[in-house]
């Protein structure tokens, strides 16, 4: 079994391995041209997302800068998801965003991680764990998301949260770690901040 091949069955792997650095550079390179993109270039844009990406939805926005060391290859939009300013995500695990999320400035989803055993950390080698996040999910300002966290459809996560396991759907989580405050409930059906009501008719 190849480097690669462990890499993508979520093994442990060098990622040092020639195979995977050839690729990554290129990928690398695509990256910063994409991040020298004027805000009036939004074909250009849509286009490398559409081309690298490993799926892009329609009518999906990123603000420029993004960063991600495999350039977004292993990153899945649904439709209608917007990526605020900054995102960093370590990609060489897949990343899965479903429909309608957002994604708040200056979040990080990391995919790779690091052996504790200190014989085989000293050697640089890692594994990968996928990241899904569900449908109408928002990921507020500074969130970070470990590897292999799942995230419901609807749920809420509280800026500058440290998600190091599950959430469910339907809950308002926050924290560090990250955890369930309430579910949503009838209350935010009627306000959309503290006690200010929502105008339906708007």
């Amino acid at each position: 079994m190849t480097q690669y091949e462990r890499m993508t069955a979520g093994l442990i792997y060098d990622p040092g391995d020639e195979e995977i650095m050839k690729e990554q550079s290129a990928l690398g390179d695509g990256l910063w041209e994409f991040n020298q993109l004027k805000p009036s270039q939004a074909k250009e844009k849509e286009q490398y997302m559409k081309e690298v990406f490993a799926e892009c939805g329609e009518n999906c926005y990123i603000e420029l800068p993004f960063r991600a060391n495999w350039g977004g290859k292993h990153l899945h939009l649904g439709n209608n998801v917007y990526v605020n300013f900054n995102l960093t995500i370590v990609d060489d695990g897949h990343i899965y965003v479903g429909d309608s999320a957002m994604i708040g400035p200056n979040v990080t989803i990391a995919t790779a991680n690091h052996p504790i055993q200190p014989e085989l950390r000293a050697k640089a080698l890692q594994y990968n764990k996928d990241v899904h996040i569900g449908k109408n999910v928002w990921i507020g300002a500074g969130v970070i998301i470990v590897p292999g966290v799942t995230i419901g459809d609807n749920s809420v996560i509280g800026g500058g949260s440290v998600v190091t396991r599950d959430i469910p759907a339907g809950v308002v989580a926050a924290g560090n770690p990250c955890r369930v405050l309430r579910e949503i409930g009838p209350h935010d059906d009627e306000f959309f901040y503290k006690n200010e009501r929502i105008d339906w008719e708007l």
